[in-house]
């Protein structure tokens, strides 16, 4: 399978956090799957690290890249076809987060299934194959 990892599933498979679950570590780890971080989720935590949002988490991101790589993860750009579906993906007054709604366009567009705890992307499960944990 093929699975896009979303930023809090990244963040908690870095920290080896318990929150991540058995689940999620199983298909992060089993080798008939190939993982991919979007490059956002690295925006993403860049920011709410520059902002004090991630005081907790003391990985600067060159090392997210590097232990990313070590692990065998596959980073993914933001690309003109993640850009024109991004005005696809269905809007909901009460998920606004850009980051997240990036994140569900380039699963899309890619063809990816969605790795995520949020709650939020339940809201979407219609629209991108999505395993919420």
């Amino acid at each position: 399978m093929e699975i896009l990892i979303d930023t809090q599933i990244l963040i908690w498979f870095q920290l080896n956090h318990p929150n991540l679950g058995k689940t999620a570590s199983e298909l992060i780890i089993d080798p008939n799957n190939t993982i991919y971080v979007s490059d956002i989720s690295l925006y993403e935590i860049a920011i709410k690290k520059t902002i004090g949002k991630l005081a907790d988490f003391d990985v600067d991101i060159q090392d997210i890249i590097t232990i990313g790589q070590d692990d065998g993860f596959n980073f993914i750009t933001l690309d003109h076809d993640a850009i024109t579906t991004y005005t696809d993906v269905p809007f909901h007054e009460w998920h606004r987060d850009p980051f997240d709604r990036l994140i569900i366009a380039i699963a899309k567009s890619n063809n990816l299934t969605l790795l995520s705890a949020d709650e939020k992307f339940e809201l979407y499960k219609d629209y991108v194959r999505l395993i919420r944990i």
